[in-house]
């Protein structure tokens, strides 16, 4: 139907005859010569209706009105641009031609749309229900295709580094994975039913029983769980195991791949090997395992200089085996009464009983602005303007606590402040970084008992294999890592254990019976017996990787037809009910009523 697209046609195709098709993008009617601007999904193109040219297709361009569906076929002519007029657009590719129409022939009409596809819109939900309409915008668009491009880098890395792409199942059996299943009845085997995959990580292991070595799959995953900005209930993730390999296989496998992906999205070479840090030093210094580095504001301990300080809600902490944290909010002592307490409510929320500050509004303490400052002494006072650099106009923020939920907290309260201050406006940088040495495991309060951090496959580190056996299970450290960018987890993995004796021991650690384990995962340990390789992986959250790539703030931004806050895909009205006789099939009872079959 065409012979060019609308971002094709350049000064070297003047004087030729083309059919162009496409949504009439915009239409102008200046003294009875109608333009419209052409477009379809690689661009626009400017055409010219003139009575003198063609009156029967001069007559009709009248009637066009914005996404209507047409095509068009004329002569490729220069703009006009003298010294006097210039009509070219230095904007557009084809900013100097335009087509002068011959032949209009409207394909289908456009009714008067919910919402203008030029103008931003606030309302979410009316995007969602119309993202048929909302993806013609030229963000999304190029966002779709974005996401195709980074994906295709992936897949290429990946091939090229002998890898092949399998397909696991997406009707499975419900596994412990930390997240709520999403279930699907069985018809068949009534009171079964099949689970949507966490996540292909038991698969994935069962391949490399079965000798593929090198897996990866762009898989779709599944979680019944609360909605925000970068998470949605179904996903799709880049799932990677690899036999034979440790962790340094895997990281530089990943930073590869990470550079190839950005350096196709963004035009910018990556460099590599990304920094790391350990588990314990992310969240000492930055609060988080996905630390966001680029606004500085590390944390500084100040247990040592404050422990027989006369306020008491830092040196009772101290004593108790606590930990007093601070970081320095340069520039930000003018913070309004509002602030600080939007800031006071989050330490609360995270667990803190309040938030101790400073505002140093000028370098004498006199100046200070603080509820405890005239507590301490000039020794005290001197180690925290040594320690935390404090100079006039500084906010100092402290947190008292155990060392984790002081950390935590801080954290929190330091990416607010930066939030407030709009430290990253503007801020393109990319900041990789790896995360290792996570605990293995973790004590749940309210099971009584160690449950793990990753999952109960993960490898714990070599010097700490031994403790694991003998049941020391404090402090243990796991052979895993996460990926971080700017503040967001792209992705984690593991080395897994592969032996039976000390997959044995890590059930015991977390009071997982024999009879509990060969119910749970009776099929990947009876796959363990035989021959069961060295081996580990990483799974990469696709859609959080293609939001950063495209700058955007919500992995909806970059999916097709993404799920709303309530879990809801409005276009289709789905979650909908399901019909009286769908759900007798499945022996579900329901709450509906049939009609009575009319005689």
């Amino acid at each position: 139907m065409r012979t060019h697209h609308c971002n094709e046609l350049r000064t070297g195709n003047i004087d030729d005859t083309v059919t162009l098709t496409g949504w009439v993008n915009s239409t102008r009617d200046h003294g009875g010569v109608i333009f419209i601007d052409l477009r379809d999904r690689e661009g626009l193109t400017q055409v010219v209706f003139r009575p003198d040219d063609s009156q029967e297709a001069a007559k009709l361009s009248h009637s066009l009105r914005e996404e209507d569906v047409i095509q068009v076929t004329g002569l490729v002519a220069a703009r006009l641009k003298t010294a006097e007029v210039d009509t070219t657009n230095a904007e557009l590719p084809t900013g100097e031609i335009e087509i002068v129409a011959q032949e209009l022939v409207i394909v289908n009409k456009a009714e008067v749309l919910p919402f203008q596809l030029d103008k931003e819109l606030s309302n979410e939900d009316l995007r969602l229900k119309h993202r048929y309409l909302d993806l013609r915008r030229p963000r999304l668009a190029s966002n779709l295709r974005q996401r195709h491009h980074i994906t295709k880098a992936a897949r290429d890395h990946l091939s090229d580094q002998g890898f092949i792409e399998v397909e696991t199942p997406i009707l499975s059996k419900a596994t412990p994975e930390g997240a709520r299943d999403f279930l699907v009845p069985s018809r068949i085997n009534p009171g079964k039913f099949y689970a949507l995959p966490q996540a292909p990580q038991q698969y994935k292991q069962m391949l490399m029983v079965a000798g593929v070595e090198k897996y990866f799959q762009i898989a779709r995953c599944f979680r019944d769980e609360d909605l925000r900005a970068d998470r949605q209930p179904e996903f799709s993730q880049i799932d990677i195991e690899a036999s034979f390999v440790d962790q340094e296989d895997i990281i530089g496998l990943i930073e590869g791949m990470l550079s190839s992906m950005f350096e196709e999205a963004r035009g910018v070479k990556v460099p590599t090997p990304f920094e790391r840090l350990t588990w314990h030093d992310a969240m000492n210094r930055f609060g988080s395992d996905k630390p966001e580095r680029r606004i500085g504001m590390e944390m500084v301990d100040l247990s040592t200089e404050l422990k027989d300080c006369e306020f008491r809600v830092f040196s009772g902490v101290i004593s108790n085996g606590g930990v007093v944290k601070a970081i320095n909010a340069k520039g930000f002592a003018d913070i309004s009464t509002g602030q600080i307490d939007k800031l006071t409510k989050l330490a609360q929320e995270a667990g803190a009983k309040g938030l101790a500050y400073i505002q140093a509004r000028d370098t004498d303490r006199s100046t200070w602005r603080s509820p405890f400052v005239k507590r301490m002494t000039d020794e005290e006072i001197e180690a925290l303007r040594t320690k935390l650099n404090i100079e006039a106009g500084d906010l100092i923020l402290f947190a008292a606590d155990e060392w984790e939920p002081a950390c935590d907290v801080l954290g929190r309260i330091r990416l607010e402040v930066a939030s407030l201050q709009n430290l990253l406006e503007g801020n393109d940088e990319l900041d990789f970084l790896w995360v290792t040495e996570f605990p293995l495991l973790a004590y749940d309060e309210e099971e009584g008992r160690h449950v793990a951090v990753h999952h109960p496959f993960t490898r714990p580190l070599k010097e700490d294999e031994e403790k694991l056996r003998k049941g020391e299970l404090e402090g243990l450290r796991a052979q895993a890592y996460d990926v971080v960018l700017n503040g967001y987890e792209l992705g984690g993995g593991s080395i897994r254990i592969h032996e039976s004796e000390l997959q044995s021991d890590m059930f015991t650690a977390l009071g997982i019976s024999e009879e509990e384990a060969n119910t749970e995962f009776a099929h990947i340990l009876e796959a363990f017996k035989f021959g069961a390789p060295p081996h580990g992986g990483i799974a990469l959250g696709l859609d959080r990787v293609v939001m950063l790539a495209c700058k955007e703030e919500s992995i909806r931004e970059v999916i097709a037809f993404p799920k709303n806050n309530k879990g809801a895909e409005i276009m289709t009205s789905s979650p909908g009910s399901a019909t009286g006789n769908a759900l007798r099939d499945l022996r579900i009872k329901s709450t509906y009523v049939e009609k009575p079959k009319s005689e």
